[in-house]
Parts: C-alpha cells; sequence; structure tokens
C-alpha cells in the first residue's frame, strides 16, 4: 500500500496528466514532477523524451537553460512544471518574495524563465505540495508569470492543472479560473474550501482521485532508482515508503 497522498501518489497522478507527451522537460528541484516524467517514459517504452535539468543521464542539453529556451520556443517542449511561493485563482504566480516588494521579507527562489516557458509550452502543470492559504492566496503580491494574457498577446501556452496534497484543479483558460476535479483519498472539499485564499468552481459531486495500482507501484519502485542520481535524498526517501 501507498502512504496516502504522499510520493508514490503525487508520481502516479502526476503521470495521469501528463501521459502521451512528446517532450517532458522539468526544472530545478522538482524530484517528483521529475519522476512523474520518468514513469511516463517507462511506460511509453522509450517514445516520451524527458529532460531534467541537473540530470547528466537524463538530459540531452549541453548549455543548461538555454537550450530549454530555445526548445520551448521552437515547440519542442509539450509539458513542463511550475511552483510558486504564492499561486492565485487566476493561475498567476509568485516567485519572487512577500512582505513589500522590492524589499521584500520573504523571498523566494526567483522568477528566472518562469514567465518565457508559461507562455510558450502547451501545458504547464502547477504543482506545489503544500496546501494552504499561505501558498493559495487571493492575488499575489508579485507576478513571476501571468496565469492569462489578452487575446491579443501570442500566447500558445499556459496552466493545464494544479496538483497539490489535497486535490487536484483544471484550469479554465476561458474564464480564468480553477474548477476542481478531484479530492484525495482522506480528504474533504470542505478542508480543500478552508485550505484555499481563492474562490473556485466544483462541481455538484467530486470524484476521488485514483490511488495507483501495484504495477504503477512496481514502476514507480524503478523510477525511484533512476532519479537518485539527480535526487538521492528523495529516493531514498521514496524507497522507504
Amino acid at each position: 500500500m501507498t502512504e496516502a497522498c504522499g510520493p508514490e501518489f503525487l508520481i502516479a497522478t502526476l503521470a495521469r496528466l501528463i501521459e502521451g507527451a512528446r517532450h517532458i522537460a522539468v526544472g530545478a528541484s522538482s524530484p517528483i514532477p521529475g519522476s512523474a516524467a520518468l514513469l511516463v517514459r517507462r511506460r511509453s517504452r522509450g517514445a516520451t523524451r524527458v529532460t531534467v535539468l541537473g540530470s547528466r543521464i537524463n538530459n540531452a542539453f549541453t548549455d543548461g537553460g538555454r537550450e530549454l529556451f530555445d526548445c520551448a520556443a521552437q515547440g519542442r517542449i509539450d509539458v513542463f512544471f511550475l511552483g510558486g511561493g504564492q499561486i492565485d485563482g487566476e493561475a498567476n504566480i509568485n516567485l519572487v518574495g512577500t512582505g513589500g516588494y522590492p524589499r521584500s521579507s520573504v523571498r523566494f527562489p526567483g522568477s528566472f524563465g518562469s514567465a518565457y516557458l508559461y507562455f510558450l509550452v502547451p501545458r504547464v502543470i502547477l504543482f506545489r505540495e503544500e496546501h494552504s492559504r499561505r501558498v493559495f492566496v487571493p492575488k499575489v503580491e508579485f507576478i513571476s508569470a501571468p496565469g492569462w494574457s489578452p487575446p491579443e498577446i501570442y500566447r500558445p501556452g499556459g496552466p493545464a492543472a494544479l496538483l497539490t496534497s489535497l486535490c487536484l484543479f483544471g484550469y479554465d483558460r476561458a474564464r480564468h479560473r480553477f474548477v476542481l476535479e478531484s479530492i484525495h483519498p482522506g480528504h474533504t472539499i470542505e478542508e480543500v474550501r478552508d485550505q484555499t485564499g481563492f474562490a473556485f468552481d466544483a462541481p455538484d459531486t467530486v470524484p476521488t482521485t485514483p490511488e495507483p495500482d501495484e504495477a504503477t507501484l512496481a514502476l514507480i519502485a524503478e523510477v525511484g532508482r533512476e532519479i537518485a542520481e539527480t535526487y538521492p535524498q528523495f529516493a531514498a526517501r521514496l524507497a522507504a515508503a
């Protein structure tokens, strides 16, 4: 049995969201998205290309982010993952800080190429394990990357979903609004509403997010050994789960 809403559960859920992609790229500090991408590649028998920045084995780039950006501009990346210190109900993300920009009292890692990739990659999956009102706010204090753009702006890319430790949201690009798609086992819609600072849509009956089957768990164990090259501590945690 897998831990309820633990890393294996999240890996399997992310993998379902990105199944069938030709090229999945994963940025820095992203062990769970990286594992999900490798799981998809295993299921596709190598038909899916995976780029994990920071890996020597699962990364054909020789010039880091520069080649990643080139690839995205050419339409050769189908899926990317983004997170944020803050995320609001329009899918704007804040990677800079809080507490009065530019003299922010709390600093986040920085925007880097988040806006560029958010505009160009067709399916951006937002992922944040922590689900709290500290993260999911009514309005981000700084927009590192906007969730949507006016119609006259060229933007083939944007958010497709948001996965957290409590639930899975889809994103309505026409209405710039999240839609609750499923709630993870052991959690409730009341808990999701209580821990979310922005309004979202939900069906009358919200499905439960499926748990991974034994075959998927076996593949994740193999993926854990593969991701250890880039994330040894995460791989050890996965092996001990």
